[in-house]
């Protein structure tokens, strides 16, 4: 790339004085048209740099272009802690947040994919079904209509709503609520339709469909007229109808056991009425060209030979190449975006905007590396690489030494995490972060080595003939009391194994990144047991009672409940946080901060860090508990902070610290280094040797190669994804698959070791 001149201020986005979050008033130049990558430790400060300070300033001066009027509409985006802002670009966040779990929502309209493939087949199928709407599964005019264009059918399991041994009187309903003495229960016992004394298992039929199945009619119970609607009607309406989340826990739990899901019959679960079904293009209607794996689905497109849609299947071939490109040609247009990983949605958002023709827009990542195998973070680089040479700021938050080698700049910050981060340790080129000196430089050519003796299992566990998703009736064995590594492509078939296979076995203890249950209430020091011991402790210095300790009790600040934060409802126009001017933010009554423990409020016990809390709590529960989330490379988070807010690799870590404690002997993890510094992959590998000397079997599901050379035994999946997987390739050492291997894997990691 040609050197920044820096004599043209425009060149650059000028930084100064950032103090959101952590940061603590850094300045510094960001040039424009360059690949930046962003890095230090977890907590050190980048996400609240690139995404709290420039993406969200340049969101909010988007924003205040549109009128008042529509800005009403528009979530409220407060200014950040910063002195000054200049040369921003529109910035284009692609990040991992999953695409939501719209069951309308697939692969192919996240992309436009299957805009592209409606258009073609309502100008080539035969018979012509109509325009292209009519093969959307999103509008009336091409959805199935019975189970509206979602391929599923909610109903109700009859045997989790009745009793058929009891009549209604005895009690027979056994819906939440629906008691013998309640309202809804007594129209059914004085409807007249049938004996209200009779066993349901001695109804006749047309009295069972009365019950279940009538629709709204008028019955006299008393004397008041009342709307009669049988059991199954009224259940569908009040709860099936409605989302699962918004009902309380006990309906939850209930429509969990009653509500069952299956594929609807009159379309097979294609979505889609008989027209456009019938409708085909080259031999295969357009639900069966969604269904294909995405690279399959390519090579019958350039099978065609039809010149008069030429442009657009090869727009079409344009985009399906590059989702191919990606790593992602093992998915299917019709997959549920809201089934992706976090990684496999970053990348599908990212190929809608490989084929723009925005210039001069500045894209904002968030690791885009996360669940790639190194063969995958090459193409992923070319990517970025690509969209930098269309004159685009490409700005990238990332820990893979793989990406930060190509960056163009690297901004490095530290040189610790939470308030020992925030600065700024180093900027410019990587031949000078390397000769830096900083922990990032340090670590940038750092390589694990293999063991010198590898531990000798104790055991097998013995996986057979496994065939779910695309694994081809796979046979291996698991070796016990010793390190294994799972490996592959992504898509080649590693957690459908490990996960489909090995989790639900007796003393099996699983730890993934999947979301923690939970309100903004929750942090770690909840969701851990921590508060309980520093509840305690601050009862026990006081001679109070602990529940003045807790902001969902007794010490909460009334105007927030505990909150801290105000949440005003705007109806219309998004809510709005406010610190509650109350407390401060501080979410406890004045009286209850007045009790100190070694001088300390518990409002400012829980803003420590897990750090910070260890020195000062230097023993018992509180201790032990802190010990392993700093373990497990969570020193940095603040005891208080919202679990809401925590990445999927901090999640995993934060359930490993309190699974540790549990009587598991084998432990599945699923890629636990997401989100770590190369520094911290040693501590994370220490904690893995840990629980293998302590008489454990660890298997993890892992694509870092610091991770697979040092493991004692390597699964290797493959040779490459979707159809092209689901076979074991490897197993054995990593000594052996240096040695003697030639899949994907053992390429990259002979190139890792030198």
């Amino acid at each position: 790339m040609p050197g920044l001149d820096a004599a043209d201020s425009h060149d650059v986005i000028e930084v100064r004085g950032a103090r959101e979050n952590n940061l603590t008033g850094i300045s510094l130049d960001i040039p424009k048209r360059r690949l930046t990558v962003f890095t230090g430790v977890s907590g050190s400060g980048k996400s609240s740099l690139v995404f709290g300070t420039i993406a969200a300033e340049s969101q909010r001066m988007i924003n205040e272009t549109y009128t008042a009027f529509l800005q009403s509409f528009m979530p409220r985006i407060g200014r950040p802690e910063v002195d000054a802002l200049r040369n921003l670009s529109a910035a284009i966040v692609v990040d991992q947040e999953r695409m939501g779990a719209n069951a309308r929502s697939t692969v192919g309209t996240a992309t436009d994919a299957h805009t592209m493939l409606r258009i073609a087949f309502s100008r080539l199928g035969t018979p012509y079904a109509g325009t292209s709407g009519a093969f959307s599964f999103n509008l009336a005019e091409g959805m199935c209509p019975d189970c509206e264009g979602i391929g599923r059918v909610s109903d109700l399991d009859v045997d989790e709503l009745v009793d058929v041994e009891l009549s209604l009187r005895e009690g027979a309903i056994k819906v939440p609520g629906f008691t013998p003495d309640s309202w809804y229960v007594q129209i059914y016992l004085q409807c007249g339709f049938f004996d209200p004394d009779t066993k349901l298992k001695d109804f006749s039929q047309d009295q069972w469909d009365d019950l279940l199945y009538k629709e709204n009619c008028k019955v006299k119970v008393g004397t008041s007229n009342l709307t009669y609607e049988g059991l199954a009607v009224k259940v569908k309406r009040l709860y099936l109808s409605k989302d699962r989340d918004s009902l309380q826990s006990h309906l939850r739990a209930f429509m969990d056991q009653a509500a069952t899901v299956s594929t609807c019959r009159s379309c097979g679960g294609a979505r889609l009425n008989p027209a456009a079904l019938a409708s085909k293009v080259g031999g295969k209607n357009i639900a069966e060209c969604s269904a294909m794996q995405i690279s399959d689905l390519a090579e019958f497109l350039r099978g065609l030979d039809e010149p008069s849609a030429a442009p657009l299947l090869e727009g079409l071939l344009e985009t399906l190449d590059s989702l191919t490109g990606i790593g992602l040609g093992y998915l299917s247009l019709d997959r549920e975006s809201g089934t992706l990983s976090g990684g496999e949605a970053q990348r599908v958002k990212m190929v809608r905007h490989l084929g723009s023709s925005l210039t001069d827009i500045t894209y904002v990542f968030d690791e885009p590396t996360v669940g790639l195998h190194p063969h995958d973070i090459e193409r992923m680089n070319n990517l970025l690489i690509r969209l930098r040479d269309k004159g685009n700021t490409v700005l990238v938050v990332e820990h893979k030494p793989e990406t930060i080698a190509i960056a163009d700049h690297v901004v490095d910050l530290g040189p610790g995490a939470g308030s020992a981060g925030g600065e700024l340790c180093y900027a410019g080129d990587v031949a000078g972060l390397r000769a830096s000196g900083t922990l990032t430089g340090r670590h940038l050519d750092h390589r694990a080595k293999l063991r010198d003796v590898f531990r000798e299992p104790t055991g097998r566990i013995s996986i057979t003939g496994a065939s779910l998703h695309n694994l081809r009736d796979v046979s291996v064995d698991i070796p016990l009391g010793v390190l294994t590594v799972v490996t592959g492509v992504a898509g080649s078939g590693k957690s459908s194994l490990i996960h489909g296979s090995l989790a639900k076995r007796e003393g099996v203890v699983v730890v993934d990144q999947s979301a923690i249950r939970g309100s903004r209430r929750s942090n770690p020091a909840t969701y851990t047991g921590l508060l309980d011991h520093v509840r305690a402790a601050f009862a026990k210095a006081n001679g109070v009672k602990a529940a003045l300790f807790s902001a969902n009790s007794e010490g909460a600040c009334p105007k927030c409940k505990g909150l801290g934060l105000v949440y005003t409802d705007l109806a219309m126009m998004a809510g709005v946080t406010s610190t509650c001017e109350e407390c401060e933010g501080k979410r406890f009554t004045p009286a209850v901060l007045e009790h100190k423990l070694r001088g300390k409020d518990i409002s400012e016990v829980l803003a420590m860090s897990v750090a910070e809390a260890r020195e000062f709590f230097g023993t018992g529960g509180a201790r032990t508990v802190l010990d392993r989330l700093g373990d497990v490379g969570l020193g940095y988070l603040s005891l208080g902070q919202p679990l809401t807010t925590l990445s999927g690799g901090e999640r995993q870590r934060l359930k490993l610290a309190i699974r540790m404690a549990e009587k598991g002997s084998t432990y599945i993890l699923d890629e636990p280094t997401t989100g770590l510094h190369l520094a911290d992959v040693d501590q994370l590998l220490g904690l893995l040797d840990r629980l293998v000397d302590n008489g454990n079997t660890v298997v993890v599901i892992e694509h870092h190669q610091a991770v697979m050379a040092h493991a004692d035994w390597i699964v290797d999946l493959g040779p490459g994804a979707g159809h092209d997987g689901g076979r074991v390739v490897f197993t054995g050492t990593p000594a052996e698959l240096v040695k003697n291997a030639d899949t994907l894997t053992a390429q990259h990691l002979r190139t890792y070791l030198g």
